[in-house]
């Protein structure tokens, strides 16, 4: 076995738990929150009329994500929009355990800072049972892909799973992993 851990890992078993036991009066370690899974998936919604953007789109959730992914099919027709049900519509990657702590580490301190004028990710995206998803525009400000090689720029969603019963346990977590959160305006 080996007796690495990841860097973010580390940091939540050492101080997270403690501040959000501290934070929300949790009486036993075990009942602070925690990140169960990251699903990445991307749309690819042109696959209907151009099969190489698929596999594109699967090189590169592979090299992002370092583990195979998935290819989403279509569960109905839609004429409007020349797709039969079973037609590839995209893929996804369900990351957990080392894997999701090295993909959230590169997330953070390598490839949000790479966000054209970036101020912080928004912190009003959680869905009401402590899981949070986020949109990036381009798959390029991940170091894993080249520019050169892109057929296509397009986007990528993320949803983060945790085991926080509100939003508010669930940012507060994902606030002390590091996730560079801002304030959203009021309307």
């Amino acid at each position: 076995m080996s007796l690495y851990m990841p860097r973010l890992k580390n940091r939540y078993k050492t101080q997270v738990i403690d501040k959000l036991c501290r934070k929300f009066g949790y009486g036993n370690r075990m009942q602070a929150p925690r990140l169960l899974k990251i699903v990445v998936n991307k749309g690819v919604g042109e696959a209907t009329q151009n099969k190489k953007l698929l596999d594109g789109a699967i090189d590169e959730l592979r090299r992002i994500t370092g583990q195979h992914p998935v290819v989403r099919r279509a569960r109905k027709s839609v004429s409007n929009f020349k797709l039969r049900a079973g037609m590839p519509i995209g893929v996804t990657v369900t990351l957990r355990g080392d894997r999701m702590w090295e993909f959230l580490d590169r997330l953070i301190t390598l490839a949000l800072p790479r966000v054209r004028d970036f101020r912080g990710v928004p912190d009003g995206s959680f869905d009401g049972r402590g899981n949070y998803s986020l949109g990036v525009r381009e798959q390029i400000i991940f170091p894993e892909i080249s520019v050169d090689q892109v057929e296509k720029i397009s986007g990528l969603g993320m949803t983060f799973v945790t085991s926080a019963a509100t939003d508010e346990e669930a940012l507060e977590l994902l606030r002390e992993l590091g996730m560079p959160f801002v304030r959203r305006q009021a309307a």
